[in-house]
C-alpha cells in the first residue's frame, strides 16, 4: 500500500521520535516501503534576529543536525535501511516539501497534549496533514 513512508523528528525533544519510531519501522516493514527520516532547521535568514548570529551559523547548526540525526538512527533503527534528510526552514512545509520531492506517501509524526510547547509536534502535525496530499499518521503520547 505504501511505498515510501517519511518519518518526522525533532532532535530537541525525544517526545517527537520515541513512540513514532516504532510505528514507522513496523509501516515500512509491513508494506515493504523505503524509509525516509527528516528533522528540519529553523531558517532564521530573514529574521530579524539574522543579524546577531555568526555569517556561519546556519552551515554549523545544519552539520549538527545532520550529525545527530545519523546518531539517532545508528542507535534507535540500527540495521534499517534509512534516508536522512536535514532541512533548513518552516517546519511544516519542509516536511511536505521532503515528502513530495521523495515520493512518500505516508508521514509518520508524533504529537502531544497542546500545552507542551514544541517546535515539530503540535501545530506542525496539522499543518503538515492540511497541507500534504500524502495520508499521515499521527502518533499521540
Amino acid at each position: 500500500m505504501y511505498k515510501a513512508i517519511l518519518l518526522a523528528v525533532d532532535l530537541a525533544h525525544e517526545s517527537s521520535w520515541k513512540k513514532a519510531i516504532p510505528v514507522a519501522l513496523k509501516m515500512a516493514m509491513t508494506f515493504g516501503a523505503k524509509l525516509h527520516v527528516v528533522t528540519v532547521v529553523q531558517d532564521i535568514r530573514t529574521a530579524m534576529v539574522a543579524q546577531y548570529f555568526p555569517d556561519d551559523y546556519e552551515e554549523k547548526i545544519t552539520r549538527k543536525a545532520a550529525e545527530g540525526l545519523t546518531a539517532l538512527v545508528a542507535r534507535e533503527m540500527p540495521g534499517v535501511d534509512v534516508t536522512e534528510h536535514v532541512a533548513v526552514g518552516q517546519v511544516y512545509r519542509e516536511v511536505v516539501r521532503v515528502a513530495e520531492d521523495n515520493g512518500c506517501d505516508l508521514i509518520v509524526m508524533a504529537s502531544h497534549r497542546p500545552e507542551l510547547a514544541d517546535i515539530l509536534i503540535g501545530p506542525n502535525a496539522d499543518h503538515v496533514a492540511r497541507h500534504t496530499s500524502a495520508s499521515v499518521l499521527i502518533v499521540r503520547e
